[in-house]
């Protein structure tokens, strides 16, 4: 049986505290807190065993998106050497996403799921992104997507 997302994180979590990797630590130990974060939160709305896969890989995108934007602004703040620790931290969470679309293959997603459910216009464009976050979880740049969604609709 293939191990769930979160043995991974948790057995790379262990093997970091052996190694004494202090950066890959503190990232795991962050991904780990996120994802408990939201199990509390989904306690709340119901009898619920905490999030599932999908949940975990929607987790790490926002993760890697918000690192990215810290980076931005310790560059052009000129604290490069806060830039260069968010990007080693997005290394370490890019480790346990699937492998990433590259824009032409967002593109075929986006026309073949626009195609599929005959959307037409831009009242279509939540239905159209919620197929996509459905069977893409973790794969794309769900802001790239939405543009060519738009595009495609309009």
């Amino acid at each position: 049986m293939q191990e769930s997302l979160r043995e991974r994180i948790g057995d790379a979590l262990k093997t970091a505290v052996k190694a004494q990797e202090k950066l890959r630590m503190s990232t795991l130990r962050l991904i780990i807190a996120a994802i408990k974060d939201r199990d509390i939160a989904n306690r709340t709305d119901g009898p619920k065993n905490g999030v599932d896969e999908a949940e975990v890989l929607g987790i790490l995108a926002k993760m890697i998106k918000q690192r990215d934007e810290s980076a931005k602004t310790y560059e052009e703040a000129g604290r490069l050497e806060l830039a260069q620790q968010e990007r080693e931290e997005v290394q370490v969470i890019m480790e346990f996403l699937p492998k990433q679309l590259d824009q032409d293959e967002i593109r075929a997603a986006c026309e073949a799921v626009v195609a599929e459910l005959n959307a037409v216009g831009l009242k279509d464009m939540g239905r159209t992104m919620g197929a996509l976050k459905e069977r893409y979880a973790g794969q794309m740049d769900f802001g790239k997507a939405s543009k060519l969604i738009k595009e495609l609709l309009t």
